[in-house]
């Protein structure tokens, strides 16, 4: 009994739900931290005001561990699933065969863009969790101008191309995991097949438009 249940435990069946659930979290977490973002808009006082509250909660310790928690699994998951699926199929097609899932552009460059996405991720933590440090007062507190941090590093226009590629590699990613995540968990029907495939996309897009305007609004604020 025991060792049946550590190998459907272990079985890519569990691997690819636990990676779709994981998938949704983290389309949950992209979704909140873009409305976050489009503080932004609204000026120094209301998004440093925003990231104040959020850095100064003892909770946001927690919450980041849980979310790299969240993270890592999906990339760990998502990198063993694939190599599992190569080392099963060690010669490739001359002729690829389109048929169903993995015939789509965004379902086949899923490792590829994961990795974008990946490298994007690291260098988003240096650049603006670990990047330069102003202060500012608002309200009679005092706390890090985080908005000056951020409008400074898009006055590069070669920064605000890197973010945006990035951003259509993360639409990409994401308009393919969002309804297969949905697939892998078993919640799927056919009739709920082009429902989801357009939700997926409606997602993308909105991912994708909503984080690439931040950089060109800041690139247009011009440097302090």
């Amino acid at each position: 009994m025991a060792s049946s249940m550590l190998k459907y435990a272990t079985s890519s069946v569990v691997k690819k739900q636990v990676m779709g659930i994981t998938g949704l979290l983290l389309c949950g977490f992209l979704l909140s931290h873009l409305i976050g973002n489009c503080l932004m808009y609204l000026g120094p006082e209301a998004f440093n005001t925003y990231a104040h509250t959020l850095v100064t909660n003892p909770l946001i310790y927690v919450a980041e561990a849980i979310l790299a928690t969240i993270f890592l699994t999906h990339i760990g998951l998502a990198a063993q699933l694939t190599y599992e699926n190569n080392k099963a199929r060690p010669q490739k097609y001359y002729v690829k065969q389109k048929t169903g899932r993995g015939s789509t552009f965004a379902s086949s460059t899923m490792p590829y863009t994961g990795l974008i996405i990946l490298a994007f991720l690291i260098l988003h933590l240096i650049q603006f969790k670990f990047g330069p440090e102003y202060v500012i007062t608002h309200g009679g507190v005092e706390m890090r101008d985080i908005y000056k941090t951020v409008v400074d590093y898009f006055q590069s226009p070669l920064s605000v191309i890197w973010y945006i590629f990035c951003m259509i590699a993360l639409g990409i990613h994401v308009s393919h995991g969002f309804w297969s995540a949905f697939q892998s968990i078993g919640f799927w029907h056919p009739k709920y097949t082009c429902l989801l495939k357009c939700l997926g996309k409606v997602f993308a897009v909105i991912v994708t438009v909503g984080y690439s305007a931040l950089p060109i609004f800041c690139y247009l604020q011009g440097g302090n």
